[in-house]
Formats: structure tokens, C-alpha cells, sequence
């Protein structure tokens, strides 16, 4: 019985060494934020208008409305030190460190429909909105 213990080990030795050695998981850098080329385009313009030196919007979030939060974007006149920088199509956002838990994944759209226009937000982490669609609840 001994001399089959030491052959099952010899055997399971040598399969570990035939065995290919497993590639690292390389994890993809979850994007902040998604921003198409209309939005993009209008924070372009809205920059320009500005008429002074800006180093891009900040987006937000604050207590607001029937459901909880609401977004906020502001000139940016410079970088906070924990912002997140997302740069998409020329141009740069940042965003409020403490909104990234709320916003992470979210993408943001520029609508001009007959009646009304403006930023839109697409967030997957969204649970429900008020009915008006000022704030949102995650």
C-alpha cells in the first residue's frame, strides 16, 4: 500500500506540473461616467460662452425633490484634489467625490426635443424617480 501511495502522489506531482498556469485576471477600469457627443458638444458650448479660463463642469448630487437626489453641474474653475476627471470627446468633467458612489456607470445625454431641452441622466443604479423626474432614489 505504501508503494501506491507514492506512485498516486508521483502521479498527481507530475499532472500539477503538466497543468497551463492561469493567466492573471486583468480587471477593466470601471468608466465614471459615459458622455455622448451631444452632451459633450454642449458643455463645449457652454464652456466657450463662459467667456473666462474653466477647468471643466462638475457634476454633483444633493438632497433634493420627492425621491431623494437631484444631479448638479457647475462651472469648474479649477480641480479639486479627489474629483474624477472624465475627459470625452474634448472636453473635461469632474466629479464631486462624493457623488461617485451615485453616478458610477451613469450616462449623460443632451436632448432637444419641440418643447424642452437639456441634460439627461441614464443611470443604471437608479431605483426609482419622483413623477415630476427632479430626483431619482438609488
Amino acid at each position: 500500500m505504501a508503494a501506491e501511495g507514492s506512485v498516486m502522489a508521483t502521479a498527481g506531482s507530475s499532472e500539477a506540473a503538466e497543468a497551463p498556469a492561469r493567466a492573471p485576471r486583468v480587471r477593466k477600469p470601471i468608466q465614471a461616467m459615459l458622455v455622448t457627443e451631444s452632451a459633450a458638444a454642449r458643455v463645449r458650448a457652454l464652456i466657450d460662452g463662459r467667456g473666462k479660463p474653466t477647468a471643466g463642469i462638475r457634476i454633483g448630487v444633493r438632497s433634493k425633490g420627492c425621491s431623494g437626489l437631484s444631479y448638479t453641474l457647475e462651472f469648474a474653475d479649477e480641480k479639486s484634489p479627489f474629483d474624477e476627471m472624465v475627459d470625452a470627446h474634448g472636453v473635461t468633467l469632474l466629479i464631486d467625490p462624493k457623488a461617485m458612489m451615485f453616478i458610477l456607470g451613469t450616462e449623460m445625454d443632451y436632448v432637444e426635443e419641440q418643447m424642452q431641452s437639456g441634460f439627461v441622466f441614464r443611470n443604471p443604479n437608479e431605483k426609482g424617480r419622483c413623477g415630476c423626474g427632479e430626483s431619482f432614489h438609488v
